[in-house]
């Protein structure tokens, strides 16, 4: 029963098939294969969704932790075999004495490996994300980052790649992989208290979970309205700014508060080309400005690398360079 919920709950989802029945698939699959439950589970249903043919693995080899990379190699590899998919490995090392977040340099490594391979084959990049991660990613960013955004959660399609996974629990995987018959390997460092996202599964999530055994589909559903809400949010965003990079101080005046801190940070976001959630804060001292500034020009830093230009009674944002 488990092995047709979970491909029924990735079917139902559509990025692995056509949404439409008379639609063929056109694009390939690669799958980022670590070897754990979560990617294990996703490549076999992507083969049986799609057939060997459509899906390749990608694994990527850290080297970070000697003889259990190179065994999670070996088991992707016999998986691969067992499953009649073609195989793609990276082999990467960190620059001796590097410094920085650990996690963040290893994924870099594999989605900008994965996003070659896919361009190269014209192919879609499927990643082992569920609906458990997405619960401590918006658990996690609740409380390290303010803003609507931060409770969206990851988002289902991002370009090439997309997380099948999502509607599926990181229980439902393992169960799955085992009515399957199918071994994963587990990396202890990924229960580590030492990283953020273990001590929120750890702590937050089973303390969520101890107040309401619904805690996690309750945080899932409410992510999913605010998506729907934001949507809305961001087409009168869009109608407000009429496809302007700029606005009018008299006109940002005008507008209601809520409205205005919204056009403030998606002007901001623009700019920046990501999230700067903390301009919509600086809306009042952006107004301050525009009343000293006459005719000059007057810059603020509102966040990340953007600064507001309040230039002849008109905002606009500018990217500032990356600090030396």
């Amino acid at each position: 029963m488990i092995v047709e919920q979970v491909r029924d709950a990735v079917r139902s989802g559509g990025l692995l098939l056509p949404t439409h029945p008379n639609d063929l698939p056109t694009h390939p699959v690669v799958a980022m294969l670590s070897g754990g439950r979560d990617s294990v589970c996703l490549l076999d249903v992507a083969v049986a969704l799609r057939g060997e043919g459509s899906v390749k693995a990608l694994h990527v080899n850290y080297g970070l932790r000697g003889a259990e990379s190179d065994a999670d190699e070996r088991h992707c590899a016999v998986l691969c075999e067992q499953l009649g998919v073609e195989l793609e490995i990276v082999r990467a090392s960190r620059v001796q004495g590097e410094t920085g977040n650990l996690q963040a340099w290893a994924r870099d490594v594999r989605y900008t490996a994965a996003i070659e391979l896919a361009e190269r084959d014209d192919a879609i990049v499927a990643a082992g994300h569920t609906a458990s991660d997405q619960v401590e990613t918006i658990l996690y960013r609740l409380a390290a980052s303010p803003g609507r955004r931060a409770l969206l959660g990851m988002r289902a399609t991002e370009g090439r790649l997309v997380r099948p996974l999502l509607g599926v629990t990181r229980a439902q995987t393992g169960e799955y992989c085992e009515a399957r018959g199918l071994a994963w390997r587990e990396d202890e460092s990924n229960e580590s208290d030492a990283y953020a996202r273990v001590r929120v599964r750890h702590g937050l999530g089973a303390a969520l979970k101890e107040v309401h055994p619904a805690a996690e589909a309750n945080v899932l559903r409410t992510a999913g309205l605010l998506r729907e809400e934001t949507e809305l949010l961001d087409g009168l965003v869009a109608r407000t700014l009429a496809g302007e990079r700029g606005i009018a101080l008299a006109r940002l005046e005008e507008l209601e508060g809520a409205l205005a801190r919204l056009v403030v940070v998606s002007l901001a976001e623009q700019a920046a080309g990501t999230y700067v959630p903390q301009a919509g804060d600086r809306v009042e001292e952006i107004l301050e400005l525009g009343r000293r500034s006459g005719s000059g020009s007057l810059d603020l830093h509102v966040g990340g690398n953007v600064s507001a230009r309040i230039e002849d009674g008109r905002l606009s944002m500018v990217r500032l360079p990356p600090r030396g």
